[in-house]
């Protein structure tokens, strides 16, 4: 089983709505939506750690508050740069969720919203 993290990104919620859609108008019946979500997972987790090869530094000016629990962290900083090649972004507030990939439980039950 996959991270569901990227459930809540424009296109997780978008792909969501469109299968809630389909199982009122009785087009798809629930299971084969969470059968579509599981793929979602696997799918989005598997590109992000193979296609993409670009890479970002930041630097914080607070780290505000931090948290690990079941193998995640959870990281809130302020005053943030971001750094890519010649490009820089300086935001307000982030919030970082860190996982590790390579050990994802198989126990994981899918959330729905």
């Amino acid at each position: 089983m996959s991270y569901q993290l990227y459930r809540n990104t424009t296109l997780g919620n978008t792909l969501q709505e469109s299968l809630d859609e389909l199982i009122q108008y009785g087009q798809i019946t629930p299971q084969l939506a969470i059968k579509v979500l599981l793929q979602f997972d696997k799918s989005i987790n598997n590109a992000l750690a193979t296609r993409v090869k670009s890479r970002l530094t930041f630097k914080a000016g607070k780290l505000n508050t931090y948290r690990f629990c079941d193998n995640v962290w959870t990281f809130m900083l302020n005053d943030v740069e971001f750094r890519e090649v010649q490009e820089v972004a300086k935001v307000d507030k982030v919030k970082i969720v860190a996982c590790d990939g390579k050990n994802v439980s198989e126990e994981t039950v899918p959330s729905r919203r």
